[in-house]
């Protein structure tokens, strides 16, 4: 197998890959394992990973991992590099939801979604570039959302947090590029995963903003358990575009996030083509 396309020989590639204890993280390991590839598989609590490691116990790792704790974050790239020699693959998957208005959201809740879902996937990738650049190869997977594309009431923290995650990937991307690392920014749509479930915060309701976010907070609870994404095959598709030679940049998954980009994307230019007489004539005269 080529270098060049991010594989090596003896195990296939190395993925690493954080928040694999439910979700988009456990389905990807599961995939890439049925892949032929090797991973490591890091979460806060590594005991609810034995089955993941029991698939393939030569070529699954399990290790400690928070993304808030750069000491676990340092430690936990070392314990990779001394199991497999290696990434060829790094997966900014762990994340945490927080929706709700934006002034029923506490200060210590939105920071803490930021340090998790930003600073937290920036620390990981911070401490996997040095492996890529000395390799000279390799891809960063970035776990965003639908949402990181558009936004809505209620989504001021998250979307926040995936519009900043979307906008430091694709920076990143051009900075990298001629090194041989390739980025892409996933952006699923309804999955069944936990997002709508145990994993998902809500802040403190308030009165005036009642008619406007609990219809829609009720709408998303009753839909978990029947988003009709399957993680699994979302997984499949990641893998996919991880394997080309010239990854893209940004990877929709699901048929209702291609619809929602698409179409909130020409409700941009259509705004741009509005405000253009009152925006662009600025020049000095």
């Amino acid at each position: 197998m080529s270098e060049r396309h991010g594989e090596t020989s003896g195990g296939g590639r190395v993925w690493f890959i954080t928040g694999t204890s439910s979700g988009f993280g456990r389905e990807l390991t599961r995939a890439v394992v049925a892949h032929g590839d090797r991973v490591v598989a890091t979460a806060r609590d590594i005991a609810g990973l034995d089955d993941l490691v029991a698939l393939a116990p030569d070529r699954v790792r399990a290790v400690r991992l928070d993304v808030t704790d750069a000491d676990s974050i340092r430690l936990a790239v070392a314990e990779a590099e001394r199991a497999f020699g290696r990434i060829d693959v790094l997966v900014n998957n762990a994340g945490s939801g927080l929706l709700g208005a934006f002034e029923e959201l506490s200060e210590s809740d939105l920071r803490h979604n930021f340090e998790t879902n930003v600073f937290g996937a920036m620390t990981v990738t911070r401490a996997v570039l040095p492996l890529l650049r000395r390799q000279r190869s390799g891809r960063i997977v970035q776990m965003s959302s639908v949402i990181g594309v558009l936004a809505g009431p209620g989504g001021t923290a998250y979307a926040g947090t995936k519009f900043a995650l979307e906008g430091m990937s694709e920076a990143l991307a051009a900075e990298v590029a001629h090194l041989g690392i390739r980025v892409t920014i996933v952006e699923p749509g309804p999955f069944r995963t936990d997002f709508g479930g145990r994993s998902l915060q809500w802040g403190e309701p308030m009165e005036d903003y009642a008619e406007l976010i609990a219809p829609a907070r009720k709408a998303l609870e009753a839909s978990h358990g029947t988003q009709p994404g399957d993680p699994y095959r979302g997984a499949e598709a990641i893998i996919a575009a991880v394997g080309l030679d010239d990854p893209p940049l940004r990877l929709p998954l699901g048929a209702e996030a291609f619809l929602w980009i698409r179409t909130h994307l020409q409700s941009r230019l259509d705004e741009l083509d509005a405000v253009e007489a009152i925006g662009a004539d600025t020049a000095f005269r």
